[in-house]
């Protein structure tokens, strides 16, 4: 097949559709192997920075981009008709819930429907963005194989063109794996679909993994993250249950985690937050309602997790009675707003619906984070609040600091001995060492 001696020879052109967590960090690896790569993307703040050669992540370096960008390997671009130049397509847009949460597909449908605009014979295309099984075959394919250029008899798929889906496992900031060291799953929709798509990956991910259909790939990341919504869900209402009995259930993770075997430690927190875990199961509950399966067990999960940061607020009330305070009208300083430490991603991060709920009850509330000078507006929230500066003139302002991130570079020390009162929901003071009558859990 011609695409994949283009791709072995490094003669094909890569265009990526979303420049995001996900699409970036994987054209710069493909940039990185001396590969022609184009970003396309609506948001010209983000083509800007890339053709300055300066990144908009955390954990990107500029470097790389530079490096890329001067080198001719990478360009960012809103000109969509420049789909037709390329040889492999790779769609990395946001798959969201909505308000019932249920599958937004609006911006795979709309990217979609703009590459049937402008595909060619010839081309792979491969879906990243998480959803439900069946999407890839039930929504790409039809359109795909009607679009525009493909004439009165449209284009047969794994012979005009190819489609796969390889879902992204993309962990912001981890020290361990990143793009090109995760294996990669990859369904096509035909062989010479799924031959064309391992092709691809194999020149920059360390290791692929085929499945049997787009639906079996789809299933996988569906599952990976369902474990882990399951499971995190079980600690939290652990959390619950051993409060009340005035067990730590931090020292009975640890505990148990000495075992060898049949046991991997979860943890607790505030919320569920990131692109994910919040999210992806939910696709497969929505999507097993059409065969008439209630998927009960995930959306217990789903209960749980949601209920944390209405906790963590009942927490707050109750330190605050300690000190004789209402919540209504308390000074509270929310420590962290990015779902996760050291990383500047504020994607379902369990500060904002703590913000929300605080606001709600009369608090006066504000935040602190080093990766996040200002909270950006979301699809629910749009507080136009600025992180406030951690020094200890600041801190003595408050009544209670909620420690809903836990930042590797947050002075814990400091915090400690200036904090009225704190409320930790990732125990990250008793990992600093740090013990004191002022700190709570939650």
């Amino acid at each position: 097949m011609e695409i994949i001696e283009k791709i072995q020879n490094k003669s094909a052109k890569i265009g990526i559709i979303g420049l995001g967590y996900v699409g970036l960090p994987l054209g710069l690896e493909f940039a990185g192997k001396g590969f022609d790569v184009i970003g396309f993307d609506l948001d010209e703040k983000k083509i800007e920075f890339i053709g300055r050669g300066e990144s908009y992540i955390k954990h990107i370096d500029s470097e790389r981009i530079r490096k890329s960008v001067t080198d001719g390997k990478l360009l960012a671009v809103s000109d969509f008709s420049k789909i037709s130049e390329m040889d492999a397509i790779i769609i990395c847009v946001p798959t969201p819930l909505n308000e019932y949460r249920e599958p937004d597909m609006s911006y795979v449908e709309s990217t979609t429907k703009t590459i049937t605009e402008y595909m060619r014979a010839g081309q792979l295309i491969v879906l990243e963005s998480t959803t439900y099984p069946g999407t890839t075959e039930e929504i790409l394919l039809p359109l795909f194989r009607n679009a525009k250029s493909a004439g009165d008899n449209g284009f047969e798929v794994g012979k005009d063109f190819y489609l796969a889906f390889s879902p992204e496992r993309e962990d912001p900031n981890n020290e361990k794996y990143s793009t090109s060291t995760i294996p990669k799953v990859i369904g096509g929709v035909t062989a010479n679909c799924l031959k064309a798509a391992i092709t691809l990956y194999d020149q920059v991910i360390i290791k692929t993994v085929p499945v049997s259909s787009p639906k079996a790939a789809e299933a996988t990341k569906l599952l990976e993250n369902i474990y882990r919504s399951i499971n995190i869900a079980l600690v939290n209402e652990l959390k619950m249950v051993f409060d009340r009995m005035e067990i730590d259930i931090w020292e009975v993770i640890a505990a148990a985690s000495t075992k060898p075997f049949g046991f991997t430690a979860f943890y607790p927190g505030p919320g569920l937050g990131g692109h994910c875990i919040p999210i992806d199961p939910f696709y497969l509950t929505w999507k097993a309602r059409e065969y008439e399966i209630n998927t009960k067990f995930i959306e217990l999960a789903g209960e749980i997790n949601t209920h944390q940061p209405h906790y963590v607020v009942e927490k707050a009330m109750e330190v605050l009675n300690e000190y004789k305070l209402p919540l209504n009208g308390s000074r509270i300083l929310i420590l962290g707003a990015s779902y996760k430490k050291d990383i500047d991603d504020t994607r379902e991060s369990p500060s904002l619906k703590l913000i929300e709920l605080f606001i709600e009850r009369g608090a006066r509330v504000d935040y602190t984070d080093p990766y996040i000078p200002s909270l950006p507006k979301t699809r629910k929230y749009n507080f136009a609040m600025k992180s406030i500066d951690l020094t200890t003139e600041n801190i003595k302002n408050y009544d209670l600091l909620v420690l809903s991130t836990d930042h590797t570079n947050f002075d814990y020390k400091m915090i400690v001995h200036n904090a009225k009162a704190i409320l930790d929901t990732r125990n990250a003071f008793a990992k600093n060492n740090l013990k004191s009558p002022t700190i709570f859990k939650a």
